[in-house]
């Protein structure tokens, strides 16, 4: 059988020595030819103890449908004496080709279309689908079947020779352009398909033809244009989308990661309160005075009490300055004071 795995035991071969010991012992071997300009053992083994066949590749029937085979059998007396037989492999077809379609031609750039005019009567042929099966036997008988059409009313096709058929009158109510979908169908087992589309003009003249299949070959073009505009719109779209949302994730992320370095290397600043002297060595000290001023009619009897400073006990100072600094800003005070009061 065709498309084999490579080793499959095909027969066995077995030959008769009436000798007695090492002059019966028989030993198998294929004497080399040629097919297809290849030598048989590119096609086939044999084991020289027990005479089994083995195919080394696998057969292919379209190309080679029967081999023959030049096996001899030797025994192990001195000298030698051997036999020749020929064996006759037949390859079996299977169903591993599917129908191919040779008329009507399918044409990628072209529409073919056949004719059938208005006073068409029951039965006009309109077309023949034609085809062939390279397999073998049943395997290769053909049928067909309509599948799909505009009109299923209006044609019918022939189950075996597949002849394209009107089954009705044809009337002036009839579309002018009619699409037949026939399926072409082998006997094998599975069976395998192929399938064609005819195209029919229902006209009684070539231009009214033509210019029906012109539009409906304008209108099909511009249906894969504007899909194609649609698809490609859509990817455009969605590519815009995707970068406009990566972009805004990343501007997130960036003056998320700007915020927290610029907060990281801010400067720790002291705070001072107000009422509180600076004592880092600057030589300025800034005290707080609270001062009684008891005033009469008489000016020159006025008189101003001075008290200690609130914050006297906050600032640190050494012993030799301290007195020497309240006796000054006492002094700057009192000859202020004294000012004022006159």
């Amino acid at each position: 059988m065709e498309n084999n795995s490579p080793g499959l035991s095909l027969f066995q071969i077995q030959a008769i020595d009436p000798d007695q010991g090492q002059n019966a012992r028989v030993s198998y071997f294929i004497i080399d030819g040629e097919v297809n300009g290849m030598p048989t053992s590119s096609y086939f083994s044999i084991n020289t103890e027990n005479g089994v066949i083995q195919s080394v590749r696998s057969f292919d029937y379209e190309q080679v449908s029967k081999y023959e085979i030049l096996v001899k059998a030797q025994d192990g007396g001195s000298p030698p004496l051997s036999s020749n037989a020929t064996v006759t492999v037949h390859v079996q077809d299977q169903n591993d080709n599917a129908p191919q379609v040779l008329y009507p031609v399918q044409t990628a750039g072209s529409l073919v279309a056949e004719i059938v005019p208005r006073s068409a009567d029951v039965g006009y042929l309109v077309t023949k689908v034609v085809a062939v099966d390279v397999d073998s036997g049943q395997n290769a008988w053909l049928s067909y079947k309509l599948q799909k059409s505009t009109d299923r009313a209006l044609f019918e096709v022939g189950l075996q020779n597949g002849e394209i058929r009107t089954i009705r009158q044809v009337t002036d109510k009839d579309a002018v352009k009619q699409r037949l979908t026939v399926i072409v169908e082998d006997n094998g087992q599975p069976s395998r398909s192929a399938t064609i589309i005819v195209n029919v003009a229902v006209a009684d003249s070539f231009p009214e033809v033509l210019s029906e299949f012109t539009d409906f070959t304008h209108d099909k073009e511009y249906n894969e244009n504007l899909t194609f505009y649609l698809v490609l719109a859509l990817a455009v779209v969605s590519f815009l989308f995707i970068a406009c949302l990566v972009v805004i994730i990343s501007l997130k992320i960036y003056g998320w990661r700007q915020s927290r370095f610029y907060h990281s290397n801010l400067p720790v600043i002291p705070y001072y309160p107000p009422r509180y002297s600076d004592t880092l060595g600057t030589g300025t000290l800034h005290h707080v005075y609270n001062y009684d001023m008891c005033r009469t009619t008489d000016s020159r009897k006025s008189d101003i009490k001075y008290m200690q400073p609130m914050s006297q006990s906050l600032v640190s100072v050494d012993d030799a300055g301290t007195d020497a600094l309240q006796t000054r800003e006492q002094s700057s005070t009192m000859s202020h004071m004294s000012t004022l009061v006159s």
